[in-house]
C-alpha cells in the first residue's frame, strides 16, 4: 500500500501522458475522421486527468466543457456533414512529404535549443500564493473565483458581454437564413 501512495501519482502521470502521445499521433495517422475525433476526445481527456494530477482541478473541468464537449460537438457535426466519399478522391500530399519532414526537423531543432538555452528555476509567484485567500488556504477553483471576481471583475464583465452581442448576433443570423 506504501508503494501505491508513494509512487501512485506518478504512475498515473506516466499511464495519462503516454495515453495522451498514443491517441494524439493516432488523431493524425488515422485515416477515418470518425475515429481521429474520437482520438482527440481521448487525447483532451487525458490532458485533464495531467491537470487534476497537478491539482489544476479549474483547468480540467474548462477541458473537459469547452474542449471535451462543444469542441468535438463541432467537428463531429463538421464530420457528419462532409460526404466522406468525395473525400476518399482527394490525392495526398505525399511530393511534399520531404519539405514537412525538413520543417518538422527545424521545428524540434528550434524547440531543443529554446529549452536548453532558457534557465529554468524558481517560480515568481510561488504556488501557495494560487491556493490560499487573504491568508486562509483554499481550493485552486475558490483562489481563480476570489482573483476572478475580485481583481479582475471588469475584464470579467466585459468579456461577458462580448459574449453575449456575439450570441445574440448568431441568433439572429440563424434566423434570417
Amino acid at each position: 500500500m506504501e508503494f501505491l501512495t508513494t509512487h501512485g501519482a506518478a504512475l498515473f502521470f506516466y499511464l495519462f501522458a503516454v495515453l495522451a502521445l498514443v491517441s494524439a499521433v493516432m488523431v493524425v495517422s488515422l485515416r477515418n475522421p470518425m475515429y481521429a475525433a474520437f482520438s482527440l476526445l481521448v487525447t483532451f481527456l487525458s490532458m485533464a486527468a495531467l491537470f487534476v494530477l497537478r491539482h489544476a482541478e479549474f483547468l480540467a473541468v474548462v477541458q473537459v466543457f469547452v474542449y471535451g464537449g462543444g469542441i468535438m460537438v463541432l467537428f463531429l457535426f463538421v464530420i457528419m456533414l462532409v460526404n466522406l466519399h468525395r473525400l476518399r478522391e482527394i490525392t495526398k500530399f505525399v511530393d511534399h512529404a520531404p519539405m514537412a519532414v525538413m520543417l518538422a526537423l527545424l521545428l524540434v531543432a528550434l524547440i531543443g535549443y529554446v529549452f536548453l538555452s532558457v534557465a529554468f528555476g524558481p517560480a515568481l509567484v510561488s504556488p501557495a500564493e494560487f491556493v490560499s485567500v487573504e491568508g486562509e488556504v483554499v481550493g485552486n477553483s475558490q483562489a481563480i473565483a476570489w482573483q476572478l471576481y475580485r481583481e479582475f471583475l471588469l475584464p470579467f464583465e466585459i468579456a461577458s458581454v462580448f459574449l453575449l452581442v456575439a450570441m445574440i448576433g448568431a441568433v439572429v443570423l440563424g434566423r434570417e437564413t
